[in-house]
C-alpha cells in the first residue's frame, strides 16, 4: 500500500489553521502537565474530555494526542531540575539527569533530552505511518468472532502487564464489563441494573467515571502523600550539548529509539518499561558503568528516547486495532467513543481524515515541541514553584464543572465523587484502573460481537475456536492467563514428588 498520497492528505488536514491551533494547544498543555509532578497526561486528558464533545472529532483527537506525547517531553524537565518525575516514564531520568543539574550541567541534560525525544518521536511516527495501514488492512478480515477474541486478548494482555496481581486485574476487568452493561439493552430495549434511576438508563457516564478515577483520586493521593520540591538553583546555561555530549549520546539515542518502538506497541506499561530497560542496557554496554548514577549523559539520552518512541508507537495498536497500549491511550480510546467513533480496524477506511490527520499532526507536533521546549525552560522553572495547595483545588473544581456541563445534572457530580472514593480505595488495595476503564469502554463492542457470533453460528460456541484467527487470539489469551500459574504448578508438582 502506497502511503504517500494518504500522508499528504493527512498533512492537508493537520495544517488547517484550526487543527494547527489545537495541535499547538495540545503539545503546550502536555508539556505543562509533564512538568508539574503529580499530574501527568491522564489528568490532563480527563480534564479535557467534557469539552471535546463540542469539537470536530479530528481536532479533538489531534489535541488529546498532543497532550499525551507532549507530556513525555515535559516530564524530563521536572526530573532533571527537581528530582521528581513529572510522568512515570521519566522516573529513570532523575537518576543521572538531576546529578548533571547538581554539577551545573542542567542545560546539556535538558538539551539532549529534548533532541533525543525529537529524534525518537519522529522515528516512532514514521513507523506508525508505514505499519499502521497494513496492520489495519489485515485486520479487515476480522468478523464478529475475531472481534470478540481480540477484545478478550486485549483485556488479558492489559491485565497481565499493568497489574501486580492477575486476580486483582481480572476483578477490575469484570467490574468494568458489568458497569458497561448497565442501561438499556440494545437488542431487547429492556433496562438492566438501573435500580430504577433515570440517570442510569443510558448507562454509567463514562466521563464522570474517568474523572472520578483519574482526577479526584489523584488529588486525594497527592494531598495525602504531599510533594516536597526544591528546584535546582544553579544557572541552567547553554542548552546545546557539546560534541563530546553528542558522541556519548548518539548510540544510546539510537538504541533507546529502537527499544521504545518495539515495546511501545505492546499493551501494558510499554512506555515505562522502555525507559527502564533502556537505562539497564546503556549501563550494561557502557565502557564506564561506574559513571551511571553520578551524571552520565547516556543515562538521560537513552531512556528519554525510549519513552518518546514508545509513546508514539502506542498509537499503532490504538488506531489500527482499537487496542490501547497503556492508561493514557485507554483514555484516548474512551475519547473516540465519546465522539461517536467506534475504534476498530475499519477506522482507516471509515475515518481517513482522523487516521491520517492524527499521524500527520504528530510530525507537526514533534517540531513544535522541539521549538517550544528549549526556549520555555525558564518559564517551566517558575511553574514548578506553584504551591500545590493552590493547584489541587483548581483541578477538583475543573473536574466538577466539566462533569456538570455535559448534561447539567448534579447527580453525575456525585457519581464522579463516588468513583473518586472507589479509585482511592482501589489504589490503596493495589487494584489497577486501566482494566476497569478498558472493559467498560469495550463492553458494548464485546457484547455485540459475542451476540452476533452466536447468531451467525446458530448458537454454537465452536465458532470461536474453528475460525483460525479467532482461535489463535483465544489461545494467546489462555496462554497469558496460565503463565502466572506456572510457578504454583511447579511447587505442587515438587510436593507430589516428595
Amino acid at each position: 500500500m502506497d502511503v504517500l498520497p494518504y500522508l499528504l492528505h493527512g498533512f492537508e488536514v493537520a495544517l488547517r489553521p484550526d487543527n494547527l491551533l489545537y495541535c499547538f494547544l495540545g503539545v503546550l498543555g502536555g508539556t505543562l502537565v509533564g512538568v508539574l509532578p503529580g499530574l501527568g497526561p491522564q489528568s490532563a486528558i480527563v480534564l479535557l474530555l467534557p469539552g471535546i464533545v463540542y469539537l470536530d472529532p479530528v481536532s479533538a483527537i489531534i489535541m488529546l494526542a498532543g497532550v499525551y506525547y507532549g507530556s513525555m517531553y515535559g516530564g524530563s524537565t521536572t526530573s532533571i531540575l527537581v528530582n521528581i518525575p513529572g510522568e512515570a516514564a521519566s522516573v529513570v531520568t532523575c537518576i543521572d539527569g538531576h546529578q548533571m543539574a547538581l554539577q551545573g550541567r542542567a542545560g546539556p541534560a535538558l538539551g539532549i533530552a529534548a533532541f533525543g525525544s525529537f529524534i525518537a518521536g519522529t522515528f516512532g511516527i514514521a513507523l506508525l505511518t508505514v505499519a499502521g495501514a497494513p496492520i489495519a488492512e489485515f485486520a479487515l478480515r476480522f468478523g464478529p468472532p475475531e472481534y470478540f477474541s481480540l477484545m478478550c486478548l486485549a483485556l488479558i494482555v492489559l491485565i497481565h502487564l499493568t497489574g501486580t496481581s492477575l486476580r486483582r486485574g481480572l476483578i477490575s476487568a469484570c467490574a468494568g464489563l458489568f458497569l458497561g452493561t448497565i442501561g438499556m439493552d440494545l437488542v431487547t430495549g429492556q433496562p438492566r441494573f438501573t435500580l430504577s434511576f433515570t440517570v442510569l438508563m443510558d448507562g454509567v457516564g463514562l466521563i464522570p467515571m474517568i474523572m472520578g478515577l483519574y482526577g479526584v483520586t489523584e488529588v486525594l493521593l497527592n494531598i495525602e502523600r504531599g510533594i516536597q520540591r526544591t528546584v535546582v538553583q544553579h544557572k541552567i546555561g547553554s542548552l546545546l550539548p557539546s560534541r563530546q555530549d553528542w558522541r556519548e549520546s548518539a548510540a544510546p539515542i539510537a538504541r533507546g529509539t529502537l527499544l521504545g518502538s518495539v515495546l511501545g506497541m505492546l499493551p501494558g506499561a510499554g512506555v515505562v518499561l522502555a525507559s527502564f530497560l533502556s537505562y539497564a542496557v546503556e549501563r550494561k554496554l557502557s565502557r564506564h558503568p561506574e559513571r551511571f548514577g553520578k551524571g552520565a549523559i547516556a543515562g538521560v539520552a537513552g531512556p528519554e528516547s525510549a519513552n518518546n518512541a514508545a509513546a508514539q508507537c502506542g498509537f499503532i495498536p490504538l488506531l489500527t486495532l482499537g487496542i490501547p497500549a497503556n492508561v493514557a491511550t485507554t483514555l484516548l480510546l474512551a475519547a473516540l467513543v465519546l465522539l461517536g467513533i467506534q475504534p476498530s480496524p475499519m477506522l482507516v477506511q471509515s475515518h481517513p481524515d482522523l487516521f491520517w490527520g492524527t499521524i500527520a499532526s504528530m510530525y507537526v507536533g514533534n517540531v513544535m515541541l522541539l521549538v517550544l521546549n528549549l526556549p520555555l525552560i525558564g518559564i517551566w522553572v517558575q511553574v514548578l514553584r506553584v504551591p500545590y495547595a493552590l493547584l489541587f483545588p483548581v483541578i477538583l473544581l475543573f473536574c466538577m464543572l466539566g462533569v456538570y456541563m455535559i448534561n447539567r445534572n448534579v447527580i453525575e457530580i456525585w457519581i464522579m465523587l463516588g468513583f473518586g472514593v472507589i479509585g482511592y480505595i482501589m489504589k490503596k488495595t493495589a487494584y489497577e484502573f486501566a482494566p476497569l476503564v478498558l472493559a467498560m469502554v469495550i463492553a458494548p463492542i464485546f457484547e455485540n460481537a459475542f451476540r452476533q457470533s452466536l447468531i451467525l453460528s446458530l448458537g454454537s460456541l465452536s465458532t470461536f475456536v474453528t475460525r483460525p484467527i479467532s482461535a489463535t487470539l483465544l489461545a494467546c489469551a489462555a496462554l497469558l492467563l496460565l503463565v502466572p500459574l506456572v510457578p504454583q504448578l511447579r511447587t505442587v508438582l515438587g510436593r507430589l514428588k516428595e
